[in-house]
């Protein structure tokens, strides 16, 4: 199988997860996918994998469809992201140079003549995942991308409009003018509101628009809570 038609394959379809171009909970087919991709089966199967590695396509029967929109899922992510940046920004005061947080900061509003859904959610995303490289812990970095991975297709829902990206944006302004001054405990408390902010629209979002949402084709489910329990040996 060519490498580069599995890549190509992989990255169109996840694009058009992401995007909601193909809605949470739509059904894939391998044959469907072919003339959507102009691919092989091959590479599309494989692309298929690769994602479900990601969360963001699943086994249905004999099939696949893309992975349904789970507001429980998105509140463990949201909590786990925020243990993992809480930690991380002590290090970034501790270990970041003034010259990369300059950096940092020019990154925000960057495009400024492409203000929109896919802007807003590319520039977010490059901040957390910054941010989170300055700790110079790269395990810190790979959490932080891997739930912004997970969170993708919800943080679209949270970037629609002019307003909710331009509030973002001052919200990042502030995180980067507290480290810059050092001033470990307003930064933290600025990268928890931040978090906890964006996880409260998001979730009350989801939860105030489902009906109408699944309306719409997308599927969104509430899974269990609960842990699995511990095996006893």
């Amino acid at each position: 199988m060519d490498a580069s038609s599995e890549t190509n394959a992989y990255a169109a379809l996840r694009a058009a997860i992401l995007s909601l171009d193909l809605v949470p909970g739509e059904k894939l087919s391998e044959r469907g996918l072919e003339s959507m991709l102009e691919a092989s089966r091959t590479p599309i199967r494989a692309a298929l994998m690769r994602l479900e590695n990601e969360g963001l396509t699943q086994r249905a029967g004999r099939g696949w469809q893309v992975t349904p929109i789970d507001l429980a899922e998105v509140r463990a992510v949201m909590e786990y992201r925020e243990a993992v940046e809480s930690a991380a920004i002590t290090l970034v005061i501790e270990r970041a140079g003034d010259d990369e947080l300059a950096a940092l900061r020019s990154l925000i509003g960057s495009s400024p003549g492409e203000d929109n859904e896919e802007t807003g959610l590319r520039d977010g995303g490059d901040f957390h995942v910054a941010l989170s490289r300055l700790s110079r812990n790269k395990f810190f970095a790979d959490a932080m991308s891997g739930a912004l991975t997970r969170l993708s297709r919800t943080r679209w829902l949270e970037v629609r409009t002019a307003e909710s990206r331009a509030h973002a944006r001052t919200e990042h302004l502030e995180i980067i003018a507290a480290v810059r001054s050092r001033d470990a405990e307003r930064a933290a408390t600025l990268v928890l509101s931040h978090s906890r902010g964006t996880r409260d629209r998001l979730l009350n979002h989801l939860s105030e628009e489902r009906r109408r949402l699944r309306g719409r084709g997308y599927s969104i489910i509430e899974s269990s809570t609960s842990p699995p329990p511990l095996i006893t040996l």
